[in-house]
């Protein structure tokens, strides 16, 4: 079993999303370490090619496809991995005990090596990756500091891309320095000797956060025999592969190939990590590991429950297809393709034809994305439902990862990422890093508190316990609407980090700019719907970390981390700090029209005030610049125009966004006539009775709670715009009319003998949010005009006076018509809803009490 090499082997190896790639194939890495072993003639930490053929022979038995090694091996050590089909992790040795980074001499001399590295393995078929650094110590890290650190391990791989810009580079890290962030390393590469199943698998999860759109590899796990025993060994690497591969890792890298180990100028005789003992001789625990990896990394699902995969599109031509080919070969035996038509006007429904596999469905003209999306749950026979958008290209992997994660906890529902694909232009990169992209939001390492709609799961029977999605939200924001909705029953969503999609997305700057006004449109409908998870400007209040490709906020804290004798307690990333949200507020639409607008006019009558409007403006354009250059845009798409295009998206992006909200909050809380028209007020006994408080006598107890919930589910099914209460408003449902009115409803029952009560409904209505802006609108632009005609140059006053100077006052006669129609919106508004309450009373068998019997 010598020459297995195939044309495939003599490929690199790729980072793809978060695994890697072997020309058309996937490629996961299953490991063992070899050496370092006793020096041979030549003075190297390797066997002879004999001895050497010999172990590649075993480990090609083993099923392994990666050695990683810890010195750079010569070059018949590659050939020969290559002529057995093995890839080599190569790290790169060099005195990391030693505060390396106090003389610049050494300094040099390091990226020197990592270089001469670089050089030797450049362009070889066997070679994987190279390592620049394996586990420096934490107090090395603090006495250096961690910037510093990071800095020069970015120094390393470039150093090392600039002799092969194509070699994989990253470091080997342990939890105990897990907050070193080298953004140049290709993939996360950490060593875990973690001996119990749950806090391993709990590990995982964290790491997974860690490394977020990069590849996990863990470079190092094993268990030594000498203190554990054989069988312990056996027992633990068995479950260790399994929970690495299940956990979305990219590979597993097992520590030792043998127990022969060379360190510190002897071999060391006091433990033993090998599959193989000194000898050669192979461990209970090699047997384990070549199941394990014959099996890896596709381990068995709990179940194959049949997923029905929805998409919805809108005018998606241009990606669609791309889309629907991705989901014809997914790793998973059950499953359908649901495609919905939205009333598309391009080429959709001829892209449709070509996929006869999938169920097409097609509205006749567009009703909105969560329609299509329930239209595609009607459709659905699958136990789960998976959706993802048109312009999302699916991994292969993807619903192996997403329902295995899904199968093996209590969530509800699941998400994962979306990333960036390799061939999206570098517009789209920029647009990728800059605000406003789908992001989910984590509670912790495994708990979503949302995942976005364009890669995410649930089951059905959730999905229609609760109605299926808001047709309301047309756009966007049905994805936050369905999650809070499921949390609110108590129900939990997860996370799945390896089962990803790719996302393409917004290709200029105008379709960004549209894609940000359709999701203010939708904070402002989730703001009525969910007006406790918003604050009083309108923003979304997240109680979770947001993780997403563009900066929250600009970063102006160092990450904290124990020195002194807590130094090397692991975990250390668990202290690092969130980026400022000044960013948030000193570029919001809010800024600048309640600080830097009225500064800037302020200055047109105090002169000196213009240092301060100027100030706050260059505040503004400072932040958004910061955060351009803070911003982390993939080297393969960064231009020269790619960070002034991110700033100028921060700048643009909040005013965009805030107006669309503003706006929808102005004008999009009314109910539209037709649901308007649902009711008659005539119906009403008496036109003239007070409908300020409402009476209604129950003969048997009826819960309060029960008859709002019945009173909103009546709202909603109607068409009537409502907002329940957040927890700490004066209302139980505040109910919006026309744009010129709405109504707030109190509720509360008074309990009396026999088990009967009463219950009493007061009515409040008032001129909306939109109403009274028009109205201060209407009367400063009034006064403003008599100011400016108070002014003019008019004759000496005659007797009488002139009525030219007074005339304009009757002007502000013009306000009482308009008062009168916005009052007279809601007073319709009061008996509406009055009716509407009496409508819901006789279905519960109420009977209307006037206030004169009380």
């Amino acid at each position: 079993m010598v020459n297995v090499a195939t044309a495939t082997s003599r490929v690199r190896v790729t980072v793809d999303g978060k695994g890697f790639r072997l020309g058309a194939a996937k490629f996961h890495a299953k490991g063992v370490t070899y050496g370092p072993l006793a020096p041979g003639a030549d003075g190297t930490p390797f066997a002879t090619p004999e001895a050497t053929r010999r172990d590649f022979s075993l480990i090609v038995d083993l099923g392994a496809n990666l050695l990683r090694v810890y010195h750079v091996p010569p070059r018949w050590f590659l050939d020969l991995a290559h002529e057995h089909g093995l890839k080599l992790l190569v790290d790169v040795p060099w005195n990391r005990q030693q505060c390396f980074l106090d003389a610049p001499a050494t300094r040099r001399e390091l990226v020197e090596s990592v270089r001469q590295a670089a050089r030797r393995c450049a362009g070889h078929p066997a070679v994987f990756a190279l390592s620049v650094a394996n586990e420096i110590p934490a107090d090395i890290v603090r006495w250096s500091g961690s910037e510093a650190v990071t800095a020069f391990l970015d120094e390393l791989i470039r150093g090392a891309k600039a002799e092969d810009p194509e070699l994989l580079c990253t470091f080997g890290n342990f939890p105990t320095t897990e907050f070193l962030r080298a953004e140049a390393a290709d993939f996360l590469c950490f060593n875990v000797y973690l001996h119990d199943r749950q806090p391993f698998e709990n590990y995982l999860a964290r790491l997974q956060m860690l490394s977020d759109t990069r590849p996990l590899m863990l470079g190092e796990i094993g268990i030594d025999t000498v203190r554990e025993g054989e069988e312990r060994q056996s027992e633990v690497l068995r479950w260790k592969i399994e929970s690495a591969f299940r956990c979305g890792c990219s590979g597993v890298v097992v520590y030792a190939f043998t127990d022969e180990w060379w360190n510190g100028g002897r071999l060391v005789e006091d433990w033993a990590f090998g599959l193989t003992r000194a000898d050669r001789s192979p461990k209970p625990a090699f047997e384990t590991v070549r199941r394990q990896f014959a099996v890896a990394p596709y381990f068995p699902l709990p179940a194959s429950p049949k997923v029905s995969v929805v998409i919805a599109s809108y005018n998606g031509a241009t990606t669609l297809k791309t889309c629907l080919q991705s989901l014809e070969h997914l790793n998973y035996p059950d499953y359908e393709v649901i495609l919905v038509d939205d009333g598309s006007t391009d080429a959709t429904p001829s892209i449709a034809a070509l996929f006869p596999g999938i169920v097409s469905l097609r509205h006749p003209k567009n009703l909105g994305l969560s329609a299509a999306r329930n239209t595609g749950i009607e459709a659905a026979t699958g136990t789960i439902i998976a959706f993802t958008d048109s312009d999302c290209r699916a991994d292969e992997d993807w619903l192996h990862h997403l329902v295995g994660d899904l199968l093996r906890s209590r969530f509800t529902g699941i998400g994962g990422h979306n990333l960036l694909p390799p061939d999206d232009s570098p517009t789209a990169a920029a647009v990728m890093v800059s605000p406003g992209g789908p992001a989910h939001v984590m509670l912790n390492d495994r708990v979503a508190e949302h995942i976005p709609g364009c890669n995410m799961a649930f089951y059905r029977w959730a999905l229609r316990e609760i109605g299926g999605f808001n047709p309301i939200y047309r756009k966007a924001g049905d994805d936050v609407d369905i999650c809070w909705r499921l949390q609110q029953r108590g129900y939990q969503i997860g996370f799945s980090p390896a089962g990803f999609v790719w996302h393409y997305r917004r290709n200029t700057v105008a379709a960004y700019l549209r894609q940000q006004t359709g999701y203010g449109e939708a904070e402002s409908l989730l703001e009525r719907r969910h007006p406790e998870n918003f604050n009083r400007f309108g923003g979304s209040v997240w109680h979770g970390r947001i993780y997403t490709s563009a900066k929250i906020g600009v970063e102006t804290r160092r990450p904290v981390i124990y020195h002194g004798i807590f130094g090397s307690a692991p975990f250390q990333s668990i202290y690092t700090r969130d980026a400022s949200l000044t960013l948030v507020v000193g570029t919001s639409l809010e800024f600048h029209v309640l600080v830097t607008l009225p500064l800037l006019v302020v200055s047109a009558v105090v002169p000196f005030v213009w240092t301060l409007g100027v100030a706050s403006l260059v505040f503004s354009l400072g932040l958004c610049v910061t955060a351009a250059l803070q911003a982390e845009i993939p080297a393969s798409k960064s231009r020269f125009w790619s960070r002034p295009l991110v700033a100028l998206l921060f700048l643009l992006q909040p005013i965009v966004r805030g107006w669309a909200r503003h706006r929808g909050n102005l004008l999009g809380n009314q109910t539209p006539l037709s649901a308007r028209e649902t009711l008659d007020s005539l119906s009403l006994a008496d036109r003239g009775e007070d409908l300020d408080h409402l009476l209604y006598w129950a003969e048997q107890g009826i819960d309060r709670m029960t008859f709002l919930a019945h009173l909103l589910e009546r709202l909603d099914a109607l068409g009537w715009q409502n907002k329940p209460d957040a927890g700490w408003s004066r209302f139980d449902v505040e109910i919006h009319g026309s744009r010129w009115s709405r109504l707030q409803l109190l509720t509360a029952v008074e309990f009396h003998e026999g088990g009967r009560r009463m219950l009493r409904c007061r009515l409040r209505s008032e001129w909306s949010s939109f109403a009274r802006v028009v109205f201060a609108t209407v009367a400063g632009t009034l006064l403003v005009f008599i100011g400016i005609w108070s002014r003019l140059p008019f004759p000496e006053p005659s007797i009488p006076p002139s009525p030219l100077r007074f005339w304009p006052w009757l002007s502000l006669l013009l306000l009482w018509p308009l008062a009168w129609k916005l009052n007279a919106a809601k007073r319709d508004l009061h008996r509406l809803v009055a009716a509407f309450l009496d409508g819901c009373a006789k279905e519960f068998r109420f009977v209307r009490v006037p206030r004169s019997g009380e």
